[in-house]
């Protein structure tokens, strides 16, 4: 069962990472234009700036939600250095359950900012004010299940394969 749960997190985790990258691509290039449109064409096009905006929320969040599952938060390891192994590994579960409540609040308030939202569109895009939210809801799902996923391992004394390299 923690193979599949493993398996299933390490793609999940690749996919996030993949989006996330190519978010920031694709933000960089729409900045580009922006700023090409309006310095040297002296016509910056309104739909540059949302869009980025958009694609800001979705990129950010998704490697997030990846650097719970990969281990790349910035933490500080004072007090847990400090503990005895037993004590550590007490810490650590604890640490994985604040998180994964912490998804869980993000996947069920970003729901709901979801739905209120979803009706209002972003004029200069055409879509609805909700999408732009909806990485909240999916992020905040991804690290509920990475949480688990680290809080297993945690308890079997393993640590989770690498998505990326």
């Amino acid at each position: 069962m923690l193979d599949l749960l493993s398996r299933i997190s390490r793609l999940t985790s690749k996919a996030a990472l993949y989006i996330s990258v190519a978010g920031l691509v694709l933000m960089t290039a729409i900045i580009s234009w922006q700023i090409f449109a309006r310095y040297v064409l002296n016509a910056a096009p309104a739909w540059t700036e949302p869009a980025a905006l958009f694609l800001m929320l979705w990129f950010i969040l998704f490697a997030a939600a990846a650097g719970v599952r990969e281990g790349f938060h910035i933490r500080l390891t004072l007090v847990e250095d400090a503990l005895s192994p037993i004590g550590r590994v007490a810490l650590r579960l604890f640490c994985h359950a604040v998180v994964g409540l912490f998804g869980a609040a993000m996947a069920g308030a970003g729901g709901s900012l979801v739905l209120a939202t979803w009706s209002h569109v972003i004029p200069t895009l055409g879509l609805p004010r909700g999408a732009a939210y909806a990485p909240i809801v999916v992020a905040g799902a991804l690290i509920v299940l990475y949480s688990v996923e680290r809080a297993l391992l945690e308890l079997r004394g393993e640590e989770a394969e690498r998505a990326w390299p």
